[in-house]
C-alpha cells in the first residue's frame, strides 16, 4: 500500500470537511473567473471608447468578486487547517495508544529520539499535506475544467490551449515522484539521526562534560548536521526542478495562447475584447497550479515523515490482550496473590537464553529474594511477571491463572513496583504520588508519605507537596526519589510487590530510612526482591541465586551460608569483610 494512500486513509471521518474545503476553493476559483471575465470586459469597453458611466457596474462586479473570493479563500484555509488539526489530534492519540500496547519491551530496541521525532515533529509535518495539499490538488485538477467551460463560451480553440497545458503541468510532477520520494526519505533519515543524537547529548550532558567528550560529541553532531544539509539541498534541488517544470508549463501555455490569439486577431478571426477576456481567464487556469507547486515541497516532506509514523503503527505488540479473558477486568476483582513460574524460558535476540526452565512458586504473603550476577536473568523475571514480555516456553500463573489469559488491566492492578531507577514526571510531588492512586486525597498522600519516611523531607521543600520535582525528578536526591516510589506503591495497595534493586543506588545515610519504609510496605504482601546488597535479603523467607538464566542455589540466608563453596556464601563473606560491595560481575 502506497504512503499516499495510507495518508488518505487517515482522513476517514473528515473527508466531507476536506471535500468542503475543496468546494470552497472551486467556488473561489469561479469568483476569480468572474473577476477576470469582468476585468477583460472592462478593458474591452475602454478600448472601444465607451463612456465611463458604462464601466460603473462592471467595476462594482469586479470588487464584489474580489471580496467574495477573499472570504472563500479564508474559509477554505480555515476549514482545511482545522480539519488537519483534528486529524493530527486523533493520530497522536492513536499513536500513543499503540505505544502503550507495544510496551517497554519494544522500545528497548529503538532509539527514543527517533520515536519522539516521529510522534511530535512527524505528525506536525502532516498538517500541510492533509489540510492544504489534498484540497488544493482537487482544486488544481478540477479548476481547469470549470475555467474551460467559461473560456469556451468566448473562444473554444484558445480554451483548449490553456486547458491542455494546465493538465500537462498538473501531471508533470508525477514523473519526478520516485526521485522526490528518495530525496525526502534521505532527508528524513538524516533529520531523525540528528534529532536523536542531539537528544542523547542533552540527556547525557553531565556525563559528556565530566568525561571531556563534549567536543567529540559536538564534532559528531556537526557531521550529522552536514549530512542533513546535503540531504536538504537534495530535496530543494528536486523541488526547484519540479517547480521549474510547472513554471515552464504555465509560461509556455500563456505564451502559446497569447501568440495564437494575437495571430487570429490580426487575421480578423478573433475580436480583441474576446482575446483580452480569454487571456484574463487564462491567469486563473494556472493559479491553482502555482499554489500546488508552493505546497508540493512540504507535501513530499510530509510523505517521507509518514514512513516513520507508520513504522510505529505497523509494529506488532509483543504482548496481546487475550481474545477470551479468563476473568473480567473488574475494578474490585482480587486474585490470590500467589505467583508461579512453570518451566519458563525466555531469550532476547542478542541473548537467547536469558531464562531457562525456571520453576518456582511464591506463596501468598511470602517474601522471596533474588540475587545473582548481571545478565543472570533477574530483571527479566520481573518483566515477565509484569507481562512486558511473554515466555517463549512455559507459563506464569497469578492466582492460578495463566497471565496470558488475564486482561492486562487485572495483571497490572495486582502488582506494585519499586525500581532501582525511579521514574518521576515533570510535575509536582502530589502529581507523581497519584500515579499510585489517581483519586487519592491529600490526607492519603500524607499518610503514604509518612509510611515511606518521605513526609518530613517533602514538608521541608519550598512548596511541600506542590513542589515541582523537575524532569525525571532531578531536583531530588536518589534517596528522596526512592521514598516517593515507595509511597506511590503504598498508595496503589497492590497485593504483590516487586522491588527491583531498590537500594542499590542509595547512600548509607538513606538506606536505613528506606529499609524501614520497605519493611512497612512488605507487610501482608507477596514480595519479590532483586537485590545487590545481600543485607537486604538476609531476613527474607527464601532466597534464590540466579546464574546464566538458571537457579543455582535456593534457601534461606542461614542455609545458604552453610553451603561450603556456595556462590551466596562467598559473596556474603566478601561484603561482610568490606572487600567488595556486591559486584554485578561476580559469579
Amino acid at each position: 500500500m502506497s504512503l499516499n494512500w495510507r495518508l488518505f486513509q487517515l482522513t476517514q471521518g473528515y473527508r466531507l470537511r476536506l471535500l468542503g474545503a475543496a468546494v470552497l476553493g472551486l467556488v473561489a476559483s469561479m469568483a476569480g473567473i468572474g473577476r477576470l471575465a469582468l476585468s477583460g470586459y472592462v478593458l474591452g469597453l475602454v478600448f472601444q471608447g465607451r463612456p465611463l458611466s458604462t464601466l460603473v457596474l462592471p467595476v462594482i462586479g469586479v470588487a464584489a468578486c474580489i471580496l467574495l473570493r477573499a472570504v472563500l479563500e479564508y474559509a477554505k484555509e480555515a476549514t482545511g487547517n482545522r480539519t488537519a488539526s483534528d486529524i493530527k489530534l486523533r493520530l497522536r492519540q492513536h499513536i500513543y495508544a499503540h505505544v502503550l500496547e507495544l510496551g517497554p519491551g519494544h522500545f528497548d530496541q529503538e532509539r527514543t529520539g527517533d520515536v519522539v521525532l516521529a510522534m511530535v515533529e512527524g505528525v506536525e509535518q502532516l498538517e500541510t499535506f492533509l489540510g492544504q495539499y489534498f484540497p488544493q490538488f482537487a482544486v488544481a485538477a478540477l479548476s481547469p475544467l470549470l475555467i474551460f467551460a467559461g473560456m469556451a463560451w468566448f473562444d473554444v480553440p484558445t480554451a483548449w490551449v490553456f486547458v491542455g497545458f494546465a493538465l500537462c503541468t498538473l501531471v508533470a510532477p508525477f514523473f519526478f515522484t520516485r526521485w522526490t520520494a528518495a530525496s525526502s526519505l534521505q532527508r528524513r533519515d538524516a533529520y531523525s539521526a540528528l534529532g536523536a543524537d542531539f537528544l542523547d547529548a542533552v540527556q547525557g550532558l553531565a556525563t559528556l562534560k565530566a568525561f571531556g567528550q563534549g567536543g567529540a560529541h559536538g564534532a559528531m553532531l556537526a557531521q550529522r548536521s552536514r549530512h542533513l544539509y546535503r540531504s536538504t539541498m537534495g530535496v530543494l534541488a528536486v523541488n526547484i526542478i519540479t517547480s521549474g517544470v510547472i513554471t515552464l508549463g504555465i509560461s509556455a501555455g500563456a505564451g502559446v495562447a497569447l501568440g495564437w490569439g494575437a495571430l487570429r486577431v490580426s487575421q480578423g478571426t478573433l475580436a480583441l475584447p474576446t482575446l483580452l477576456v480569454v487571456l484574463m481567464l487564462g491567469v486563473e487556469v494556472f493559479r491553482p497550479l502555482r499554489e500546488l507547486s508552493r505546497l508540493y515541497h512540504r507535501g513530499m516532506i510530509a510523505v517521507s515523515t509518514a514512513k516513520a509514523i507508520f513504522a510505529i503503527l505497523d509494529a506488532v505488540p509483543m504482548v496481546q490482550e487475550p481474545g477470551q479473558p479468563a476473568l473480567p477486568a473488574e475494578e474490585r476483582l482480587t486474585l490470590t496473590p500467589e505467583v508461579r513460574f512453570d518451566g519458563v524460558s525466555f531469550g532476547y535476540p542478542k541473548r537467547p537464553h536469558a531464562l531457562h526452565t525456571i520453576c518456582l512458586t511464591v506463596e501468598p504473603g511470602q517474601r522471596l529474594g533474588i540475587v545473582g550476577p548481571s545478565g543472570a536473568g533477574k530483571s527479566t523475571l520481573i518483566w515477565l511477571l509484569l507481562r512486558f514480555f511473554d515466555p517463549q516456553q512455559g507459563r506464569i500463573l497469578l492466582g492460578g491463572y495463566d497471565l496470558r489469559t488475564l486482561p492486562l488491566q487485572v495483571v497490572r492492578r495486582h502488582i506494585a513496583v519499586v525500581m532501582q531507577d525511579t521514574y518521576l514526571v515533570h510535575g509536582t510531588i502530589a502529581e507523581n504520588l497519584r500515579f499510585g492512586k489517581p483519586d487519592a486525597t491529600q490526607e492519603e498522600l500524607e499518610a503514604a508519605a509518612r509510611a515511606a519516611n518521605a513526609h518530613a523531607f517533602i514538608m521541608a521543600l519550598p512548596h511541600g507537596y506542590a513542589t515541582m520535582v523537575g524532569e525525571r525528578g532531578l531536583r531530588l536526591s536518589g534517596g528522596q526519589r526512592q521514598r516517593l516510589a515507595i509511597a506511590r506503591a503504598l498508595l496503589k495497595d497492590a497485593p504483590i510487590l516487586l522491588l527491583d534493586e531498590a537500594l542499590s543506588s542509595v547512600d548509607t545515610e538513606n538506606e536505613a530510612f528506606i529499609q524501614e519504609a520497605l519493611e512497612r510496605l512488605m507487610v501482608g504482601r507477596t514480595t519479590l526482591i532483586i537485590a545487590h546488597r545481600l543485607s537486604t535479603v538476609r531476613a527474607l523467607d527464601r532466597i534464590l541465586v540466579f546464574d546464566r538464566g538458571q537457579v543455582v542455589e535456593e534457601g534461606t540466608h542461614t542455609t545458604l551460608l552453610r553451603k561450603l563453596g556456595g556462590t551466596y556464601k562467598r559473596l556474603f563473606e566478601k561484603q561482610a569483610l568490606g572487600l567488595v560491595a556486591y559486584s554485578e560481575s561476580e559469579v
